[in-house]
């Protein structure tokens, strides 16, 4: 059962004082209100997102530094690599830190560790492979910021590092030449949810105006901020709101090669956030899960529409590959906690298989995490040691959580809602224990339940076609104008209450385990709404007997061959009685 959070009721007399000055409804200016914006000129600046709201890469503790030694390189003819992570974050920011760099010096190339000899992060293999082959500087995009032995292992062997990650840093800071990362305690960066490919951008950014290059030589690089951004869930306000906002533009109008045929397959007009995250995303990352991460980065830099064609469908065989694995893999965990009476009265969850995928572990630990809602760890078999991936419920900081786990951890790294860690394997009981303790000591009853944040209650007169013809109604186009969405910048939700059925609702898919809704609000019998209830199929025989309910939504649209339409996408529905 899911709890419906109502946000605070607003400043009535502030919000139609703002629909009056903006000429827009009152449930938009109430919208608006919510995110902080109570005035003309602020919410001129969120509906506008401009390139004067980009903050001075110079502000970043070390980016001088940075610059300075990668100018060296580039006088001195030394030999640089470009190492990153193999996710969707550590790709792009490999490709777009290459491909620039590359404009400029010869002497480049990149490396991108193998998850399953190597694992996450800056690996002793990458260093000695950058020592033996003779190169001079490492740029480590989206990790290395605990890779303490590995850097001084290259600074012995005259190897220069510069670290570029948005990773909290550990107690021992590594002895690079640079480190690019607004999460330091001693960094006054204006912003510091970039993501790690978001702080390479901003080295190039700096790179540029420290040798007077034009600033719109940058822009070809945002596509590859905005996947970024939108797969590694950092917050969508700020400065990445900005970035994500001319990074969609740039993807929708000049796509690089690499991604046209994902988009092309996608068969939509306009890419947003959502489909970066569900559509591009797990592609780039299936590259890394199943083969190796490298393959992305060949895409990403592809300037060959006949090759870069034969590796993105390579990539999307990848991709159906991980999603067997993951099918396969949820269901026997989702097997092992429902015949385990003790499992299912813990607080957390931490299952372990040696023959599970290490590829789509961190996937399956976030399905379970979404069906049984509790900080959820699913480990498995790498080498000699257990790997596992951690998700985290609402305001768990499951990080933390594991940072009173370190007895039992070989390592460890992440975010508040995302982790992972090695152990060996005699640990595993007793981690699995101690990381019960710790959540079931510190978590929150209501935080075990899952919410829903709902921004207003509407009636369906709302949603009506303008008097102008327009299928889509003016709240929804307003509402687009609140996009790039994401975390602190969410899609709406609303509810409305007393919907019934209006004859034409049924259970969709293979499986009949989604909801395919057409109905109308009471008191408002000519209206008629389409939605799609994932999940929800088993609700339809109840929606067909006539019985009201109430649905919580978010207005969205379906498009299929060239037409849209209204359709609302329901994320949970509560009977009347």
């Amino acid at each position: 059962m899911k709890k419906w959070l109502y946000k605070e009721s607003q400043n009535s007399e502030l919000v139609t004082q703002l629909s009056d000055e903006l000429s827009v409804p009152y449930t938009i200016s109430n919208l608006l209100v919510q995110r902080g914006i109570e005035d003309f000129e602020t919410a001129k600046t969120f509906f506008t997102p401009s390139w004067e709201q980009v903050h001075d890469p110079f502000l970043m503790k070390d980016m001088e530094l940075a610059v300075e030694r990668i100018g060296k390189a580039l006088a001195n003819d030394e030999k640089i690599m470009v190492y990153g992570d193999y996710d969707v974050d550590g790709t792009t920011a490999v490709s777009l830190v290459y491909s620039f760099l590359k404009k400029f010096h010869d002497l480049i190339d990149y490396y991108i560790p193998d998850r399953y000899t190597e694992g996450y992060g800056v690996s002793m293999k990458g260093v000695q492979h950058a020592i033996d082959n003779d190169f001079k500087l490492i740029i480590a995009l989206d990790c290395g910021i605990k890779a303490v032995d590995k850097v001084a292992h290259a600074k012995a062997n005259g190897v220069d590092f510069i670290i570029c990650d948005h990773h909290r840093p550990g107690d021992e800071i590594p002895e690079a030449v640079a480190i690019l990362d607004p999460k330091q305690d001693d960094c006054n960066y204006p912003f510091d949810e970039l993501c790690g490919c978001g702080i390479g951008f901003k080295l190039a950014q700096a790179f540029a105006a420290e040798n007077g290059l034009d600033g719109s030589e940058l822009a070809e690089y945002l596509d590859l901020v905005a996947i970024a951004t939108a797969s590694d869930i950092v917050p969508i306000n700020g400065e990445n709101r900005v970035l994500c906002s001319y990074g969609l533009d740039r993807l929708n109008k000049q796509p690089r090669i690499g991604i046209q045929s994902f988009i092309e397959a996608a068969n939509k007009s306009k890419f947003n956030v959502t489909d970066l995250l569900f559509t591009i995303g797990p592609r780039i990352n299936a590259a890394g899960r199943i083969h190796s991460g490298k393959k992305a980065v060949e895409l990403l830099i592809s300037d060959n529409r006949v090759a870069a064609k034969i590796v993105a469908d390579e990539i999307n065989a990848f991709n159906l590959e991980r999603r067997e694995l993951d099918k396969n893999i949820t269901e026997e965990a989702l097997s092992m906690i429902a015949n385990d009476p003790e499992m299912l009265k813990r607080k957390s969850t931490v299952l372990y298989s040696p023959d599970w995928h290490k590829g789509v572990i961190g996937i399956v630990a976030s399905r379970v995490m979404e069906t049984y809602y509790r900080p959820t760890i699913i480990l498995t078999k790498s080498g000699e040691v257990l790997a596992g991936s951690a998700r985290s419920v609402r305001e768990f900081d499951v990080y933390n959580a594991l940072s009173e786990c370190t007895n039992e951890l070989t390592q460890f790294g992440g975010h508040m809602y995302a982790a992972g860690m090695t152990m060996e394997e005699s640990k595993l009981e007793a981690f699995s224990q101690q990381f019960e303790n710790t959540v079931a000591n510190t978590i929150k009853d209501d935080q075990l339940i899952q919410q829903i944040e709902v921004d207003a209650e509407i009636d369906f007169k709302e949603l009506e076609p303008d008097v102008n013809g327009n299928p889509l109604p003016k709240i929804y186009r307003l509402i687009e104008r609140f996009a790039p969405f994401g975390p602190t910048n969410l899609r709406p939700v609303f509810v409305t209450k007393n919907i019934v059925d209006n004859g034409y609702s049924a259970a969709i898919g293979s499986d009949k385990s989604h909801l395919k809704l057409n109905i109308v609000q009471q008191g408002n019998p000519a209206f008629k709404v389409a939605a799609i209830a994932f999940k929800m199929g088993h609700l339809a025989d109840r929606i067909k007997s006539g019985e009201p309910f109430s649905i919580a939504y978010s207005i969205e649209v379906n498009e299929w061959r060239n037409t849209i339409n209204l359709q609302l996408n329901v994320k949970d529905i509560k009977f009347e009685n």
